[in-house]
């Protein structure tokens, strides 16, 4: 019980010396030195009580925003492509996969399950991603006069792109959900990086001399990461 409140946890043992709290999509997850007692651990337990509670309760209204807004793989369902939304058509007579305006069509059988519809139209989606980072990279390249050493979709679930020393460019497939705005922005971002590996203060002035609108890009997707149905 904390603050009155029941919670339930999972504890683990290790050779760590000191108890540590997670706390994620599956709840509280305690980890303490197999000589701690227990008694010992539910004393910390109350000590972080209030801050246990308070990110119990931000993961569960992410969850349930995330829920809210997932992509739906059905015949019907919508999803975000550049910014616009389509809508998923799926259709026996068609091959592969083909966009028409605002719907999506899908080629495959009647019986076709959920995860046959996602993998089929996650690959459209990283296609089109390949090209459009394709198309756009030279203009960046061109604008800080280097290009990347080389570049490559990512599928990263936290970073929407990274550099990396030798100047290796990774961006995430996801943005193709984006408007271009946003995909132009994290291009600049890595790009900077190019230049400078850090976000000091010379960082960002390239990234302003490569997209100058970037403030507003970076505020557009810190709005849409959470809210955002991505594949």
């Amino acid at each position: 019980m904390l603050c009155e409140q029941p919670v339930h946890y999972e504890l683990r043992r290790s050779r760590r010396r000191t108890i540590g709290f997670v706390i994620d999509q599956r709840g509280l997850r305690v980890t303490a030195p197999r000589w701690v007692p227990l008694a010992e651990i539910e004393r910390a337990l109350q000590e972080k009580a209030r801050w246990i509670l308070r990110k119990l309760v931000e993961w569960r209204a992410h969850e349930a925003r995330r829920e809210r807004v997932a992509i739906r793989w059905r015949h019907g369902a919508t999803l975000r492509y550049l910014g616009d939304t389509l809508v998923l058509s799926v259709e026996p007579c068609v091959r592969g996969v083909t966009r028409e305006g605002t719907l999506l069509r899908v080629g495959l059988p009647p019986h076709a399950g959920e995860d046959q519809l996602r993998d089929r139209v996650q690959a459209w989606l990283q296609a089109r991603a390949r090209e459009v980072f394709a198309e756009r990279i030279p203009l960046f390249a061109q604008r800080l006069g280097r290009s990347p050493s080389r570049w490559a979709l990512s599928s990263a679930r936290t970073r929407w792109g990274s550099c990396t020393p030798d100047g290796a460019i990774r961006l995430n497939w996801r943005l193709v959900h984006f408007p271009l705005e946003i995909v132009d922005y994290v291009i600049a971002h890595e790009f900077a990086h190019l230049r400078e590996l850090n976000h000091g203060p010379r960082f960002w002035a390239t990234v302003g001399e490569l997209f100058p609108d970037f403030e507003r890009a970076r505020a557009r997707l810190r709005e849409f990461t959470d809210d955002m149905p991505v594949g």
